[in-house]
């Protein structure tokens, strides 16, 4: 898993399509899917691990991003 397609890829395999419009949120929600995933024992940590690495670091950027403009 690299990147954040990556991530959205993996929750398509269980039917999770997320967009509300705004990318943090987006990365949010992702998030809480993929815990709800993991906390079910859908996915194992060798793909929850990387998975919300990605997020929190595309989350990252993204507040970043917002404090600049």
């Amino acid at each position: 898993m690299i990147n954040l397609y990556d991530v959205q890829q993996l929750l398509k395999r269980f039917g999770i399509y997320v967009y509300i419009g705004k990318r943090l949120w987006d990365i949010e929600i992702m998030m809480v899917e993929l815990k709800k995933l993991h906390d079910n024992g859908l996915i194992l940590d060798d793909e929850y691990l990387p998975a919300i690495l990605i997020l929190k670091q595309e989350h990252r950027k993204e507040e970043e991003k917002e404090q600049k403009s």
